[in-house]
């Protein structure tokens, strides 16, 4: 149990991400069952204060942590766009590879089990917020994937030959396998076609 004197104790999360934001713990007395977190900005960088029970076990304080972390991360993320303008990028690529312009591209995050969607009948694609932190080559290729599925919904052989003009296809796959296999996501991950 860690000394209640001190109701603020430095922690690092598992991953050890130097990217990451430190963690500050408080412990309270009068906290029974509820957590809470915020980010702060101080002098020396970003914290996130994690409130929590003071009665609550180091194992539950980790998970907490990771949790909140996480939720906190992904919300910046998401509110910001991770400074990638989809919309201009998309319409360079399809520009680029004599695809169709799209109507509208954005970052969703209720994608657990694709890297992107599109709906061709409205020409909207949406890209899993989990790629916002890939290589630009890996982004531009699901682009590219789901951009030719503007103009192919099925993965047959014309739907190949459309998303293979991207030159970076094969390696982009492979980092995708490899992020999924590393993150712990399901080995599904791919796009969906709607309205076919």
């Amino acid at each position: 149990m860690a000394d209640m004197d001190d109701p603020t104790l430095p922690f690092s999360p598992a991953n050890d991400d130097p990217s990451s934001p430190r963690v500050e713990v408080r412990r309270s007395a009068r906290r029974s069952r509820t957590v809470s977190a915020r980010m702060e900005q101080r002098s020396d960088g970003e914290v996130m204060v994690l409130m929590i029970p003071a009665r609550a076990s180091l194992e539950e304080e980790r998970r907490w942590t990771e949790d909140m972390l996480a939720k906190l991360l992904a919300k910046r993320r998401t509110g910001r766009a991770a400074g990638v303008d989809l919309d201009r990028r998309a319409q360079a690529l399809a520009d680029q590879y004599d695809l169709p312009r799209p109507t509208s591209v954005r970052w969703v995050t209720n994608q657990e089990h694709r890297w992107g969607s599109c709906t061709p009948a409205r020409g909207t694609i949406r890209i899993s917020h989990r790629l916002q932190d890939v290589p630009g080559y890996v982004l531009d290729s699901v682009l590219v994937h789901e951009l030719a599925h503007l103009v192919e919904p099925h993965h047959g052989p014309r739907f190949r030959a459309l998303a293979e003009r991207f030159p970076r296809t094969e390696r982009a796959t492979g980092y995708l396998e490899a992020l999924a296999t590393s993150a712990g996501w399901p080995d599904d991950a791919g796009d969906d076609v709607e309205g076919e």
